[in-house]
């Protein structure tokens, strides 16, 4: 690599550390990774190991790197753990935010999906496939709704990241309590009824197979139809609950 047009040691150590951005942006380094040895990166950056442990040293004044003495460096938490402000509090505790959430899902995972199929690398596909299989594999198993939540979620997660739009993933990445939260939802109230269940396998595996195979339109709408029908399921669930109240207290002699 030809470093010959830069002048001075500052701007070498600048553009050492923008190279190392460029790798975090595109999703290469991933947060908590370490980063390659100094031979490794001097050898691709094509810089000096003093060039190198300059853009280092303004990579970790930026916070964008952290080193432990013994362990090297690794990319640090981009986004940090989001401040509890009173907004945050009542997306949290009240139920009717909840179809809030599904709305915003619907349309980042939407999005994040066409993106993947058409981004996608085969190192994305493995992931996919990773996350994927490990949902499929813990049906048969007596897992906890919040396993499965968590399984759930990181099979989406994965195609988000696979859109290679850090925007994107960052503003997933930030709502990850939240959006757990319409997912263990879901789970809870849907996976132990049969019809219900069925159908969201069917669409989990249509939307991995549309992904995979590099169908951007159909991995939209794979996505769009997925979050849709959950909703949908759930707002019926509710109602049908509230029907069950309604009777009730009518018997009771309430109404």
């Amino acid at each position: 690599m030809q470093t010959a047009d830069i002048d001075t040691p500052r701007q070498v150590a600048d553009v050492v550390a923008e190279r190392i951005e460029r790798l975090i942006v595109d999703g290469v380094l991933k947060t908590g990774q370490a980063l390659p040895s100094e031979r490794r990166l001097t050898d691709k950056l094509g810089v000096s190991r003093t060039a190198l442990r300059e853009g280092l040293k303004l990579l970790r004044a930026r916070g964008i790197i952290e080193t432990s003495h013994g362990r090297g460096s690794f990319v640090a938490s981009l986004t940090g753990a989001p401040a509890l402000t009173p907004m945050m509090h009542l997306l949290g505790s009240q139920p009717r935010t909840l179809y809030d959430l599904f709305e915003v899902r619907g349309l980042l995972e939407a999005e994040s999906a066409r993106l993947a199929a058409l981004r996608g690398t085969p190192a994305d596909f493995v992931l996919i496939t990773r996350r994927y299989e490990e949902m499929l594999a813990a049906q048969g198993e007596a897992t906890s709704a919040a396993t499965h939540a968590r399984l759930d979620h990181a099979f989406h997660l994965a195609i988000c990241e696979a859109s290679h739009n850090p925007v994107l993933v960052h503003t997933l990445s930030s709502l990850t309590d939240l959006l757990l939260s319409s997912v263990f939802a879901s789970v809870n109230n849907l996976y132990h009824r049969a019809p219900q269940k069925r159908v969201i396998d069917r669409q989990h595996a249509r939307l991995y197979n549309a992904v995979t195979g590099k169908l951007p339109e159909q991995a939209r709408k794979a996505a769009a139809e997925h979050i849709d029908s959950v909703c949908a399921n759930l707002r019926e669930i509710e109602q049908e609950e509230q029907r069950l109240v309604r009777a009730t207290l009518r018997l009771e002699g309430w109404e």
